[in-house]
């Protein structure tokens, strides 16, 4: 394990204030960071890091942690009996909400109704490459057939070639589309693809954008949660938004660790298997 994480040094309190400094423009905001690294060496060991939320997630019970998880099934083959299955699993558990693709919102919604189980669907899923104009008709179509949250895909390449204008708007449009319809958006920067500069300015966009979360991955990249991520994904957003672990949170073990560490849900196809290994 690394002894000293190459975050930033700021305290969140820092980190608040210069997001603060650039609500008003967004045009000065945007330039800020196309001019700026935000890599800073942190000014705390990694282990001092990584136990901040240790206390607040420590011990949890089965229902407390049901309600963190995202229920998952995003499998291109999955079928109509298999995701009432998930909804039956969901009900069963009292998880979070379901997630799954945005054919079928629909179908949830009606096995959900009543239940207190959120519909969850992804945007832009799983590239993020879709068009902002689809992403955001993709949003609407779905509110519309009963989904409670959005989990939209950043365009990842233009985060990378610095068009952060692009990034922002993009994002923009998404959360404007649920706020309209008081949904729940989260925005998914797939951290395995990028720079820890490249994670943290994510972070900010979101943050400027009005998005509700942040989440680490799709599950179908090159890799998904990890500690080091969460935690300084938390680190950035503080309080102002939510953390979303998804990709490879398998075990309760895993899941308690991301808790631990900063999130406050869970995105995992392997809810049941968390809940029943104690």
């Amino acid at each position: 394990m690394q002894t000293q994480l190459n975050y930033i040094s700021a305290s969140l309190s820092d980190v608040e204030k210069i997001y603060q400094e650039f609500l008003s423009s967004d045009e000065i905001f945007l330039k800020w960071l196309s001019a700026n690294n935000t890599t800073f060496i942190i000014d705390k060991n990694i282990e001092q890091v990584l136990t901040i939320h240790k206390t607040k997630y420590e011990p949890l019970t089965n229902t407390v942690l049901a309600k963190t998880i995202d229920h998952t099934l995003l499998r291109q083959d999955a079928t109509p009996i298999e995701i009432k299955s998930l909804c039956s699993e969901a009900i069963q558990y009292q998880f979070a909400s379901v997630c799954i693709n945005p054919c079928h919102v629909e179908l949830c919604s009606r096995e959900l109704a009543g239940s207190g189980v959120k519909v969850c669907t992804v945007i832009g899923f799983p590239l993020g490459a879709n068009t902002t104009y689809i992403k955001r008709k993709e949003s609407e179509n779905a509110i519309e057939s009963g989904a409670q949250e959005v989990d939209m895909v950043i365009n990842i390449g233009s985060l990378k070639s610095k068009n952060y204008d692009y990034v922002f708007n993009d994002i923009s449009e998404v959360v404007s589309a649920a706020k309209s319809k008081n949904v729940l958006s989260k925005v998914i920067i797939e951290t395995a693809l990028l720079s820890d500069d490249e994670k943290i300015k994510a972070c900010f966009i979101s943050m400027k954008a009005g998005a509700d979360f942040v989440k680490t991955s799709t599950g179908f990249s090159k890799g998904g949660a990890t500690v080091q991520d969460v935690a300084l994904m938390k680190y950035i957003v503080g309080d102002l938004l939510g953390v979303k672990a998804s990709g490879g949170v398998k075990t309760r073990e895993d899941a308690i660790s991301m808790l631990m560490n900063g999130a406050s849900r869970i995105g995992a196809s392997s809810g049941i298997r968390i809940i029943n290994n104690p």
